[in-house]
This record gives structure tokens, sequence and C-alpha cells, in this order.
């Protein structure tokens, strides 16, 4: 006798909240067709579904997320990086507390007290027929950013070691939900052939029709809900095997939106809004920001930066800032929509060779003009860097390209072989954007702190 079984999934929805509609209405009618087919079907969410750029995220640190997640119905979540490290312990530790689905993350623990009540390594479900189906959940171990955060996280690979055996004992098939990325995935289909599904996220890699990798089968759906995940697997019990599995990703883009989830966001917004309308200080004069100009208000930002963080030298870029603000008022609201990236300050240690190659490379017109998406940053273009605590000097070539000409700090010319301490955000240690700032063997991030809450200080201390 075979069984059919379907999973449905979420990843990196990032509180893109103008999918969600789209999404429900179509988990709504895959319901329907899988209740009249007599056949199980499961929701997974594989992370990532907080983002803290969206009001609605900010203004409720995620309790709305869970909400919409436990109105659609889902049945197993994991957490993503956005969930784990950009929210306060006390907030990350209560974000599920409301939870009516399994929330699932193996290699995450709270460091100085009891794990919350939600927090599982895996679980097991069986179908109505008696298939077991164990879910594993795994997320991508930021170590030094969870530990100031007051959670440890391990390797992935040295928890399913440990878990692996156990699981397979307990159940008929495993499906991994992996926020570990695409190349930890492929090791993992390699290492681990117990594993029969890893549906992943986190790289926003995107599989329209899964790939096998050791018989494993990887899954993917991309970005921001703009596709939806489906693996459909048919299970032999006689032989007590998998005997057929598939995979797809799809758009919803002709998918009519669900009337009631689209009133919940838009209620959720208006509850936001009053929530973000507290009045943070008043400016007695404009201050206007431009992405490539070293504007008043960048530049006491990049202050701010060096202050907070106690740095030799502090730089900052000027996307950052997507909007100046206008004389009067200025609300948490207004702040965040100006700089809405989940970005926390921090600092590396550059010896002055490599501090002059980064302002170099900053200065390059590809680089200020880079469009860049992702590692924390939700503006448009990088735009200009912004100094303080260093005195920089370059000229404009014929070709449009910038060179510099003079660095000076504190008056002398930098020593190449000293070592100096650069505020900058973490953006910049992720990736390679500015190798020698990524590669730093010695990186000190601030947190819970975001670079909007710095912002809020220096928009204190202006007119």
């Amino acid at each position: 006798m075979k069984e059919n079984i379907y999973l449905y999934y979420t990843n990196d929805l990032h509180s893109h909240f103008e999918n969600w509609p789209r999404i429900v209405g179509h988990w709504k009618d895959r319901k329907n067709h899988h209740k009249k087919m007599d056949e199980d079907m499961f929701l997974l969410d594989v992370g990532d579904h907080v983002d803290r750029f969206h009001p609605i995220s900010e203004a409720m640190m995620g309790k709305a997320n869970i909400d919409l997640l436990n109105k659609a119905g889902y049945n197993w979540v994991t957490l993503g990086n956005n969930e784990g490290i950009t929210l306060r312990h006390e907030d990350l530790y209560s974000l599920y507390d409301e939870a009516q689905f399994d929330v699932i993350c193996a290699n995450l623990s709270a460091t100085h007290n009891l794990d919350p009540a939600w927090l599982k390594p895996y679980t097991i479900q069986t179908t109505s027929q008696g298939t077991r189906i164990a879910v594993i959940g795994l997320t991508a171990p930021f170590y030094s950013f969870y530990k100031q955060l007051g959670w440890e996280v391990v390797s992935p690979f040295d928890k399913l070691d440990a878990l692996i055996e156990e699981v397979e004992e307990e159940s008929d098939i495993i499906v991994l939900l992996s926020h570990l990325g695409i190349n930890d995935d492929e090791e993992i289909a390699n290492r681990y052939p117990a594993i029969d599904v890893i549906i992943g996220g986190h790289t926003h890699h995107l599989f329209k029709d899964g790939e096998f990798i050791n018989g494993t089968l990887l899954s993917a759906a991309g970005k921001h809900g703009m596709y939806v995940g489906q693996v459909a697997l048919v299970w032999d019990q006689d032989n007590k095997e998998v005997a057929r599995k598939s995979a797809s990703a799809y758009s919803l883009e002709t998918q009519s939106e669900d009337q009631e989830t689209k009133q919940i966001i838009e209620d959720y917004a208006n509850k936001a809004s009053g929530m973000l309308h507290e009045t943070v200080t008043h400016l007695s004069q404009d201050q206007n920001a431009n992405w490539f100009q070293t504007s008043e208000l960048m530049k006491r930002f990049v202050e701010t930066l060096q202050k907070w963080t106690d740095a030799d030298v502090a730089m900052l870029n000027a996307g950052v800032l997507l909007e100046g603000f206008p004389q009067g008022p200025v609300t948490r609201g207004a702040i965040h929509q100006k700089c809405p990236h989940p970005m926390n300050p921090c600092k590396v240690e550059l010896r002055g060779d490599q501090l002059m190659e980064v302002i170099r490379q900053a200065h390059a017109k590809r680089f200020m003009e880079l469009k860049l998406k992702g590692f924390g940053f939700r503006g448009e273009v990088i735009g200009r860097m912004v100094f303080a605590g260093i005195e920089v000097q370059s000229e404009k070539a014929q070709d449009g390209q910038e060179y510099v000409t003079s660095v000076m700090i504190e008056g002398e010319k930098i020593d190449p072989t000293h070592t100096y301490s650069v505020a900058t955000g973490d953006t910049f240690t992720f990736g390679r954007l500015l190798p020698e700032i990524a590669n730093s063997p010695k990186k000190e991030y601030f947190m819970p702190e975001l670079l909007r809450d710095l912002l809020r200080e220096t928009l204190k201390q202006m007119p």
C-alpha cells in the first residue's frame, strides 16, 4: 500500500507581508484539495520569517509574525538568524510562547537559564496512516552573535552526529529544516544519507524542481515569499521505504489573496504605526541625507559610532540613511523608516596598510554605486563611505573615478604597521565586500544595539 504525503513550505519571508495573503490563500486551496483526496499535508517555515526592517515586526518584535503563522495553520518552524540574532535575549526567549506549532532547532540553547519551553531539537509527527516523520531543525551558527545575546549555538554537523542514529530509530522518514545555506545543505546530503529531504534557506537559493545529492532530495524557494515550495513523498508501507520523492518551487503571482489575512495585516500595520509614533526628539532645522555626499547628519552619526565603540576610527556608508529628517518632531517610526537595517555596530582591528586598502576600495565608483541586497543591509546602494577619527583627502579623475591622495590620523600619516581599531556596520564583516574587514581576526560586535539606536542618540544631539 502506498501513502501520499505533502509538505509545503516558506523560507526567508523577511516580513514581506505584501506576499503573505497570496501564500495563505494558496495554503487554503491546498488544504481543501488534500482533504478531498484523503491525503496528509503539512506546513513548514525554514526561518527568517521575521525581519525588523518592517514596521510590524519592529513594533511587535516578531510576535505578529508568529500570530500569522498560527492563523495559517503551520505545523513546524525553525529559526533563522533574523529571529536569532536581531532580537534581544528576552524577546527571542518569549517569541514563540503563543506558537501553535512545533519550533525546532537542534543546535541552539540558552546559555544562562533553562531553554524556553517551546524549543525542541526535533519532533516526530505520525501521519493518519501511521507513518512516522521526524523533523529536525538547524540554524546558521553565528557563534559570536549568539554568545553575546545569551545563547549557545553549536556546529550543525556536531549536532547531527549526536542525533541522527536516535532519530533514525524513532522514525520512517527524516526531514531537515535547514537555515544553514546551500553549501552546508549539500555537505549534509553527502554525509548523512539517512536524511530523506533537506528543505533549505538562508542563502535565498531557489530549486524550482529540487535537486538530488547522494539520494537526498534538496528543496528551496528563494526569498520574500515570491515562491513557495512543495515536497511530495510516496511512502511504501509494505516495504517500509520512500518509494518516490519530488520537489518544486513555484510562483504565486496569479494566486488570489486571502482577504481575511489581508485585513489582519492591515490591522497590524495600523497598530504598529501607533506604537512607533512615540516622539524621540525635536529638530530645529532640516537634516538632509545624500547617499553620495557627506551630510552633517551622517558625519555626526559616524562620530557617535566611534564614541559608542571607543574606536580609533569609524566608517559607515551613507546609504544606511535612506532619507533625511525634516524640521520638527522625530518619531521612532521615522527613525525606523529611514534606517531600517537590522545591522549591529562592530569593531575590528586592522593594520594601517589594511586600513588604507579599505579606504581605497570604499572610494571606488563601483563600490559606492553597488546595489547591495542582504547581509543586514535593507537600502538601495552602499553610497559614500563617511569617516570619523581620520582625515581622508581624495581627487576625482576625468573618468569619474575617485582616488585617495592623503590619509591622516591625529595630524600624522597613517602608520602601515600600526594596528588600529575600526568601527563600522557588521555588514562589512560578512562576504567579500571589504575583505580586510571580513578577514580581521579580531571582531567585536555590539549587541543588542542596532545602528538605528545610535542614530536616535545622534538625532537627540542635533540642532
